[in-house]
């Protein structure tokens, strides 16, 4: 049953960063004993702030902290620890050649000395209050993201967890194993567990969660139990106006065929085959969205059409040109733009906006071998103004933007320059409501135009909204295709966990 015990008063709670930035402005939170409580917010409102002070890995400004009634002031995430909270993060931190045992045994032998056979005693007791299915034995490489992430559940309770913090829990889940951490997270509810879920998924906080805090600017806008609230009003709270949750799309005709990917193998990193045999045409005006887990080709199929990365075997042909070993910029100068699935990847952080707007198009702007600085900043204040990207100046490191404004300029700069062929992977994976209409209303505008756009998410809702036909990808082969209208959520959530009709 739920709990109305506090365990943590966070009062006052304000967070200025040496540069000047003020993230938290007088923040007040009340956690409860066996409570799941969800915290939402724009990107930059301060919510993962807000719990990294919690959890021992910033100081704050100013204000206090007391968990389970006493005053404490933590200087590392070990003193948290020690007070019964953990953090998951979405980045495990699993040794992926170690077995489950071991890096469950490596953790506990981190704060006390004990034999093997006690921890495994341990372990298999905590695995079994809870009804979960790990095998031990098992290399964590070799298990599901799902089971990974239960893996981090059990290392935070034998760390002695009451209160965990989970970061984007189901940002890399299938349906399916989303809502096996539900069933998860509410028996650790009812054990006792106070959990706090940061995330963007309006859905899913009134899946699961008992109570909300939203965020917007550094302050509380209100907590509310999740019963007495709609998504609809969530949104609002979150950004301060009506937001829309579907976009609409008009019905139209694909044009010609563009694009045209004949049986093609890429490797990945290790030298594995991650695409294996890959067929599929995109035709102008038209949203293919390929859903799929991560890790299962559709990375490595983006960037061997975008030719950043060798193609194995097939072909690749656009407007019936053979591209297939073509260089990125030659394919860039023919009409594609590709977008990768990491910020960090797309942008250098350390570089200021416009020599990060200019990046994937540099031939435009070199005059003589150099760079017209000139046109270089004409180009940057028109996507800035265009695609509305919050700076404090065009000479400001990207890194000091907001990781939805990050989005914006990754994106922009792309569609500034108007690309027959558009490929995007994971667009608004992480950003907050606000961004994520802004981003979907873009793709369906260049949709409108006549580009053609391959879309690959992760994001099921996004993927069935914004999609003219669907392909689902498992283990580097296409198993289904066809419309929006053929598939349901279960049955594509089946279909990305390798379940095929028949």
């Amino acid at each position: 049953m739920l709990g109305s015990d506090v365990v943590v008063e966070m009062r006052n709670i304000v967070k200025i960063y040496p540069d000047g930035t003020v993230a938290l402005r007088g923040v007040d939170l009340e956690l409860r004993r066996g409570e799941i409580h969800a915290l939402l917010g724009e990107n930059g409102a301060g919510k993962t702030t807000l719990m990294r002070i919690l959890y021992g890995e910033i100081k704050p400004t100013k204000g206090e902290i007391v968990v389970f009634g006493r005053r404490v002031s933590f200087s590392s995430p070990r003193d948290a620890l020690r007070m019964g909270i953990a953090m998951v993060y979405q980045h495990f931190s699993l040794v992926p050649t170690f077995t489950v045992f071991e890096n469950l045994y490596l953790a506990l032998t981190s704060l006390e000395k004990v034999s093997r056979e006690v921890a495994r005693d341990r372990i298999e007791k905590i695995v079994s209050e809870i009804g979960l299915e790990i095998p031990l034995d098992e290399v964590v490489e070799n298990l599901p993201v799902g089971v990974q992430q239960r893996v981090e559940i059990v290392k935070a309770l034998l760390l002695g967890a009451k209160i965990l913090i989970l970061d984007e829990p189901t940002s890399v889940l299938t349906p399916i194993e989303v809502e096996k951490l539900f069933e998860v997270l509410k028996r650790l509810r009812d054990m006792g567990i106070t959990i706090v879920l940061i995330t963007h998924k309006l859905r899913e906080v009134k899946m699961v969660a008992d109570r909300v805090t939203v965020l917007r600017r550094g302050r509380v806008v209100a907590t509310k139990n999740v019963s007495e609230v709609s998504e609809v009003e969530l949104a609002r709270m979150m950004v301060g106006r009506e937001v829309f949750l579907r976009i609409e799309k008009p019905p139209r005709e694909p044009g010609r065929t563009i694009l045209v990917v004949e049986d093609l193998w890429v490797q990945d990193d290790r030298g594995l085959d991650a695409v294996k045999g890959v067929s599929f045409e995109l035709r102008e005006g038209e949203i293919l969205g390929v859903a799929g887990v991560q890790g299962n080709g559709q990375r490595e199929l983006a960037e061997a059409i975008a030719g950043v990365r060798p193609v194995k075997r097939g072909r690749i042909f656009l407007d019936g040109e053979d591209i297939t070993f073509l260089s990125p910029a030659q394919r860039y100068a023919k009409g594609l733009a590709y977008v990768p699935d990491s910020r960090a990847v797309g942008l250098v952080m350390e570089m200021n906006v416009v020599e990060n707007a200019i990046m994937t198009s540099l031939r435009n702007f070199v005059r003589r071998f150099t760079i017209s600085t000139t046109q270089a900043l004409e180009f940057a204040t028109n996507v800035v103004k265009r695609f509305e990207i919050v700076t404090p100046s065009l000479r400001a490191k990207v890194k000091y933007l907001s990781g939805g404004n990050q989005q914006k300029l990754m994106i922009g700069r792309d569609v500034a320059r108007n690309p027959r062929i558009f490929i995007v992977c994971e667009p608004t994976h992480g950003l907050d409501v606000s961004a994520t209409e802004y981003v979907r209303k873009l793709l369906v505008e260049l949709r409108n135009r006549g580009c053609a756009i391959l879309l690959i998410s992760s994001d099921l809702d996004e993927v069935l909204d914004l999609s003219d036909r669907i392909a689902v990808m498992y283990s580097g082969r296409i198993v289904a295709m066809g419309r929006p209208s053929d598939f349901t959520l279960e049955k594509l959530g089946m279909l990305m966990g390798g379940i095929v009709e028949g």
